[in-house]
């Protein structure tokens, strides 16, 4: 398979001999040049920064709200989401493929002190609300489990992010678990009342998707290649210049830099594919096969959801 510099090369070369041997020649587009890649995103969350600089300037590629069901449904040819979902969407559509990590968010409850808690134990018996069935929701199962408790000593309440740190000020819930900004809002909304609590290390891994069907086109591979690069370089430049790049995330979500800079240090942007994010999705498989009411998959099928070559070929 050609990479795309590969490709380029090909075409110039023939429009050269085409012009050596007096043939007329037109203007030839590559296959891959004749589509932008569509690629889902999530418009709301912190964690898309290298993505918006990656896609910035760049005509080749196009993006829109949307997650892996917006791949599965054939809308887009890539799409961000956390590891979670590729798990969740992965039982009806197995050729979901994760190729990228583009960020990592370090989970915390925020939790009301005015509710009697300030550890983990004291959840119990408590309302905590949560994205169901997301990375964050997890977060609640492992810090319950770490403080001797399990999901079925609290209640769990679904809820939509924006709505939580008023949720939270006004009682209806006792504490809430989920990404920025509505956590740090959250602790914002609750002053002195706000209480942190950090249970066993896990962070978010915030993915860019595919589907096989889509890494075994030339074309959209050779596509999705280019971009790895551009994400890459992009988050090169946030590791290194963070005060550079928090005001165009501030921007698209409508925040403040100082905001952004309060939240930084629970985020990471590696992109990469860490070497312990598939034994989290192990880790994962049997609670959300309970959350599906299914059988448990073997290893062997979350293995064959981590797809790292379009990866090391990006990073030749």
């Amino acid at each position: 398979m050609k990479s795309l510099s590969g490709a380029c090369k090909t075409i110039h070369n023939l429009v050269i001999a085409a012009s050596l041997f007096g043939i007329a020649t037109v203007a030839v587009k590559p296959a891959w040049a004749a589509e932008k890649l569509r690629v889902g995103i999530n418009l709301t969350t912190i964690e898309t920064l290298p993505i918006y600089l990656a896609a910035d300037g760049n005509s080749a590629v196009q993006l829109s709200g949307g997650g892996i069901p917006s791949v599965t449904e054939g809308n887009a040819d890539a799409a961000t989401n956390a590891e979670t979902q590729a798990i969740l969407r992965s039982t009806e559509s197995p050729d979901i493929r994760v190729i990228l990590t583009v960020a990592e968010y370090a989970y915390h409850i925020v939790a009301r002190r005015s509710s009697g808690i300030a550890k983990a134990s004291d959840l119990r018996g408590k309302k905590i609300a949560t994205s169901l069935n997301s990375s964050a929701h997890f977060y609640i199962v492992k810090i319950l489990r770490d403080a001797g408790l399990s999901e079925t000593d609290v209640t769990v309440v679904g809820m939509a992010p924006p709505d939580m740190p008023q949720a939270l000020a006004r009682g209806e819930v006792d504490a809430i678990s989920i990404w920025e900004p509505a956590a740090q809002k959250s602790i914002d909304t609750l002053g002195a009342d706000a209480v942190i609590i950090n249970g066993p290390p896990y962070s978010e891994r915030f993915n860019l998707n595919t589907s096989a069907a889509v890494i075994a086109d030339p074309a959209k591979r050779a596509a999705l290649v280019s971009f790895l690069r551009s994400i890459i370089a992009a988050s090169r430049d946030v590791r290194e210049h963070p005060d550079r790049v928090q005001p165009v995330i501030a921007a698209k979500l409508n925040l403040s830099q100082e905001f952004v800079a309060k939240t930084w240090n629970l985020f990471r942007f590696p992109a990469a594919v860490g070497d312990d994010m598939l034994a989290t999705m192990i880790e994962q498989e049997p609670w959300m096969a309970e959350k599906q009411k299914r059988a448990a998959r073997p290893k062997e099928a979350i293995t064959a959801l981590v797809d790292t070559s379009l990866l090391r070929e990006a990073s030749q």
